[in-house]
């Protein structure tokens, strides 16, 4: 099987990567095993919202320079501050472009509301979820919170002491109807992914428009955890057409509603535009020639290879398999690239949960065009997206989505330079 280039992972660093090389022109596949970390969206994209030293940044772009001093193989500071500034102003165009609708400011952050209630620094959010420019006030001062009885994955008490502690007033409102009786009878079904589909049936959605027009009273806004739109948006529009009020989602505990989507929506571009995409099938080993991939091997297909002018490697991170700990070592499985971490198992983590965890840290080493490294060599033709890569804490410093579109965005824009 011949492409001019092989994607392994199909999250949101393998799939912005194939957009961008199948809209130019490339044959690409992904082959993609399963779930992704976008299964667990919040709805947001984070690009920077703390520096290593912990300081909050406004605009990423202006924190460029500290952030070189503190963290020099961070992937933002391999790229430099211009190629960073300009493949972050061409992201939400992208997305825009790709079916993703978001809302943001340029290269400033705003504000999200969390499952908990709370106001966390973001970059770009999907539409259908409510911001703020300030990180102690609400747009509104009093709201009307709907959830469905039994879901325990939307913690409303949370929310309305949070709003409270900023000036908005919440009410609360259960429904039930007997078109979701069928999801109470197992505790387990009550998940947000099969509430949402049991709302792509129109006559659940009226009956949900009816119970929000009847109860919101006063109040300036409608929120709804995201247990709508699995599919596609119709749904949330008619609510938002038929409620008349203004009327937003807010995000649950995993599995996320707007990520599948998401991931749904990314896939169905890469394809409209001519790649192909396999999942379900998982790679298991590179054959190398000189300082090239020759070939890779996937389990479902065997002993026969796939073979690609390049390889992008976009397996994520622990979560996805795409570095693995041992007791005494962090390997990368593919293609046993070189990979950065400490030795020493006591000096990965930290006993309290809530400081920095230095196994974040780790991660595959490149050069600076992205490509992978072997046993101290660069591999011509294997780039390296996402969220395996060295030189950055995407949880600690709010910046795993920018990483990922960042770099993908970057390797696209390297590979298809070789074909001028």
């Amino acid at each position: 099987m011949k492409f001019d280039t092989l994607i392994i992972g199909g999250g949101l660093a393998g799939l912005v990567c194939g957009i961008a090389l199948a809209k130019k022109g490339q044959r690409c596949v992904i082959v993609s095993s399963g779930q992704s970390a976008l299964h667990f969206s919040s709805g947001s994209f984070d690009l920077l919202n703390t520096l290593p030293d912990g300081s909050q940044v406004s605009c990423p772009d202006r924190a460029w320079s500290a952030l070189a001093a503190q963290a020099p193989t961070h992937p933002y500071v391999k790229l430099g501050k211009e190629t960073f500034v300009r493949l972050a102003s061409q992201v939400q165009p992208f997305l825009q472009k790709s079916g993703v609708l978001v809302q943001g400011s340029g290269l400033c952050n705003q504000y999200r509301i969390t499952p908990m209630g709370t106001l966390k620094s973001t970059w770009l959010t999907l539409d259908d979820f409510p911001v703020c420019r300030m990180p102690d006030r609400l747009p509104w001062k009093k709201v009307a919170i709907f959830n469905m009885a039994g879901f325990l994955d939307f913690y409303t008490q949370f929310i309305v002491d949070e709003f409270r502690k900023i000036g908005t007033e919440s009410s609360v409102h259960l429904f039930h109807f007997a078109g979701l009786e069928c999801l109470r009878k197992n505790p387990s079904e009550m998940r947000s992914t099969n509430i949402a589909r049991m709302f792509e049936k129109k006559e659940n959605l009226e009956k949900l428009v009816l119970t929000i027009r009847q109860e919101s009273g006063d109040a300036e806004v409608v929120l709804l955890p995201a247990i709508v739109g699995l599919v596609a948006k119709d749904g949330l529009e008619m609510l938002r057409c038929q409620v008349e009020k203004p009327l937003y989602l807010l995000p649950t505990l995993p599995p996320s509603v707007p990520g599948i989507r998401t991931q749904q929506i990314l896939r169905k571009c890469f394809q409209d535009a001519g790649g192909v995409y396999m999942l379900g099938d998982t790679v298991k080993g590179v054959e190398k020639e000189g300082n090239r991939i020759a070939r890779v091997y996937s389990c479902n297909h065997g002993d026969i290879p796939f073979v690609a002018s390049n390889v992008v490697l976009a397996t994520g991170s622990y979560f996805s398999q795409g570095l693995i700990a041992t007791p005494d070592r962090v390997y990368e499985p593919v293609a046993d690239l070189d990979v950065v971490y400490e030795t020493g198992r006591d000096c990965w983590y930290d006993l309290n949960l809530f400081a920095r965890q230095h196994y974040q840290d780790f991660g595959v080493k490149t050069d600076a065009g992205f490509r992978g490294i072997y046993q101290g060599n660069v591999l011509e033709n294997l780039y390296v997206a996402g969220a395996l890569l060295e030189g950055f804490n995407p949880i600690r410093e709010g910046s795993g989505a920018g990483v990922s579109i960042l770099s993908a965005l970057y390797v696209a824009e390297q590979i298809l330079s070789e074909k001028l």
